[in-house]
């Protein structure tokens, strides 16, 4: 029922404004019929109707007290009626918590989110601090909770919404890539986003949540700090991890490399230059090292032989990278398995975390992490862990890449911090030089933009200037949908990748999917799921968080193989299996036709094509756009203003990410 008023709308004619939405079960047989077809997944139009010829509208009651009766219906047997006993109380209490949040003005949809979570205590939950449900639910924000706990007659300057926005403003900030924020700068911040509420307020809330160990109090170059306390022991714990497996050598610690390497060289049809060699014995002869460089200069090569000599000795070599691209590379690179850190790790079945720990560490002599500039400091605390104390551990990586999407510059800390030893790779190798991918990424490592090139150079980088951004946007629709195939047979959806700087904008990944799904993409269907994303088969889609039950993780990109609209669920098929998403998960997906140049990192393409333009300007720098020419392994295209690309290639943000970690690797700080 919906009350409301009328208005004559003096384009649209009269219309109704709902002011309030109450939902009651059907009591006509016709509102029972659909209820069925709707709510119970494996009720149909036709059998709905024989439900409702034989029970009438004492339907629910019999659900209720007599259910043994439901078998008297032609095609409800003990199965379904089993099935529809065991689901009749949950979604009575969906029904219950959609009615209450729908009274509150928060998103019904929601409903089912906040009963798998807190079960029948999930109205009670958001009655005694609605605050908790942005901790711990998705999709639900401090704004929207805010608003709930107004609505509730929390008080604006009480201690309990002070603590919230506290933490909201801290989480934010940490999610730019930070580890921590300065005392003075996190109340300025929390004053800004509460309004009208005194700054003794803020402060008590901060003491609060220092001794609920909520926050951590550090001082970073003499500036009074606060960390979130999982990102405090994630420091601490990457900073006594690596102390820890610093010490012993290994069980190949005296091979003779005057003879290792040759036959190395050998065994793999290579010669080494004397810098890559001098690499390999640096990272055989230390238990914890670094390899770092850019492209071209062999980093692939000089893995490949160390772990040829490793394995000589009749060590046990575990390989893996951050995404399941860069571990597929890194796999065909060695010839050898490579999993990503989750799948390494294994999530434990029964949630409590990760399979292999401190207390259970992997059956490794030596760990090979690539791409590890983008391990941010949480995961890196884990992998850690996990690794015996008599295994060697390998960090490989280019510093010139953006950093980890998560917080923390760990790579960098840890080269910066000197207590590890580093082997840079500076030469490009003959066969690099040919490629002007290479020579482009390197000249935009050292300030030179790329020059303009015509449609005809016989080039695999090519910069196609533009300078109105509509321009940009036709000619890049044109070059992924038609030249690119044409020219290259590259399969505009398989082969080519656009990477774009961000997501808002004419540029932006929201606006380029829905261009490109329409004109790649001819299985769409006339209109999409209520309230969902047009999904339809063929599509290229993005999982953008981590979910652990269904083995799929941010960054992965897969396939729309099937619509399920009697299960209500699509089917995904990502590089190592298929996957189910019911209609009301769908939010875990977006269209991967374009996504952002940080979504890439860990990644390569047979072809990107890269829109740059003034529009992003708060986004452009030298490490973005250097990423996303070093993400395409055939071909790479640039289309943009030629201003917006010089600017991103002389800018280099000045600000660090405020880490203390390269002081706790200095000091073998532990944890307090």
């Amino acid at each position: 029922m919906a009350t409301g008023h009328w208005n004559n709308h003096p384009l649209h004619g009269w219309q109704f404004e709902v002011a309030h939405v109450s939902t009651t079960l059907p009591d006509s047989p016709e509102g029972i019929r659909r209820f069925l077809a709707s709510e119970f997944r494996h009720i149909g139009p036709c059998l709905a109707n024989t439900i409702v010829a034989h029970f009438g509208t004492a339907f629910f009651s019999i659900l209720e007290q007599t259910p043994e009766r439901l078998t008297e219906v032609k095609g409800i047997g003990n199965k379904l009626k089993e099935r529809l006993i065991t689901t009749w109380p949950e979604k009575k209490a969906i029904r219950t918590l959609m009615h209450f949040l729908r009274e509150h003005n928060i998103s019904a949809t929601l409903a089912t989110r906040l009963h798998k979570h807190y079960g029948e205590e999930a109205i009670h939950t958001v009655q005694q601090n609605p605050y908790q449900l942005a901790v711990d639910i998705r999709g639900i924000g401090f704004k929207t909770a805010d608003a709930l706990a107004n609505l509730l007659g929390i008080a604006p300057d009480s201690l309990m919404r002070a603590r919230a926005g506290v933490r909201h403003c801290l989480q934010t900030f940490t999610g730019r890539g930070h580890c921590a924020r300065a005392r003075n700068k996190l109340i300025r911040d929390a004053l800004k986003l509460l309004g009208d509420i005194p700054a003794t307020v803020i402060t008590a809330a901060i003491e609060a949540e220092i001794r609920a160990k909520h926050l951590i109090p550090e001082t970073i170059d003499d500036t009074p700090c606060l960390f979130t306390a999982s990102l405090y022991h994630a420091e601490c714990g990457v900073a006594r991890q690596v102390h820890r497996l610093r010490k012993g050598a290994t069980t190949w610690a005296a091979i003779n490399l005057s003879r290792a390497i040759p036959w190395a060289e050998t065994r793999k049809g290579i010669k080494l230059s004397p810098s890559q060699q001098q690499a390999v014995t640096l990272s055989v002869q230390n238990k914890v090292c670094i390899l770092t460089g850019g492209p071209g200069v062999g980093k692939t090569t000089v893995v490949n032989c160390i772990v040829s000599i490793v394995a000589a000795k009749s060590g046990h070599i575990s390989l893996c990278a951050p995404t399941g691209r860069a571990a597929r590379r890194l796999s065909e690179s060695t010839g050898r398995p490579a999993k990503t850190i989750h799948r390494l790790l294994e999530i434990d079945p029964s949630g409590s975390g990760y399979k292999y720990s401190a207390s259970n560490p992997l059956a490794t002599d030596m760990l090979v992490v690539d791409e590890a500039s983008m391990v941010d400091i949480v995961l890196m605390n884990r992998l850690l862990q996990a690794i015996p104390s008599h295994a060697a551990v390998l960090l490989v990586g280019d510093t010139d890449q953006l950093p980890s999407v998560g917080p923390g510059a760990v790579l960098t800390d840890l080269i910066h911090a000197g207590c590890i030893p580093v082997a840079r790779l500076t030469e490009i190798h003959r066969q690099a030089a040919t490629s002007a991918i290479v020579t482009c990424a390197h000249g935009i490592n050292r300030g030179r933009p790329p020059e303009p090139t015509s449609p005809d150079t016989l080039t695999d980088c090519h910069f196609f200037p533009e300078e109105d951004p509509e321009q940009v946007l036709e000619t890049l629709q044109t070059i992924v949908s038609q030249w690119l195939p044409q020219q290259f047979g590259l399969d505009p959806v398989r082969d080519i990748q656009v990477l774009t700087p961000g997501r808002k904008g004419t540029l932006g990944t929201e606006s380029l999917n829905r261009l490109l799904q329409h004109r790649l993409n001819h299985n769409l269907p006339d209109s999409g799921l209520p309230g969902q994303p047009a999904f339809a088969p063929g599509d290229k889609v993005i999982q953008t968080v981590n979910n652990y039950e269904r083995d799929v993780f941010n960054g992965d990109i897969g396939t729309v193989i099937t619509t399920d609209s009697v299960n209500e669920a699509i089917i995904i098929r990502f590089e190592e299996n298929e996957v189910s998403y019911p209609f009301g998960e769908l939010d875990e997906l977006s269209l991967a036709y374009a996504i952002t140049i940080h979504k890439s990192q860990g990644s390569e393409y047979p072809c990107v094509v890269i829109p740059v333009t003034t529009q992003h300007y708060p986004l452009l720098e030298r490490n973005l756009l250097y990423t996303g020419i070093t993400r395409g392994r055939q071909r790479v295209v640039l289309i943009g203003q030629p201003q917006a690309v010089t600017m991103a290639t002389h800018i280099r943000k000045s600000s660090q990410r405020l880490t203390l970690l390269r002081s706790r690797l200095r000091q073998g700080e532990s944890c307090r």
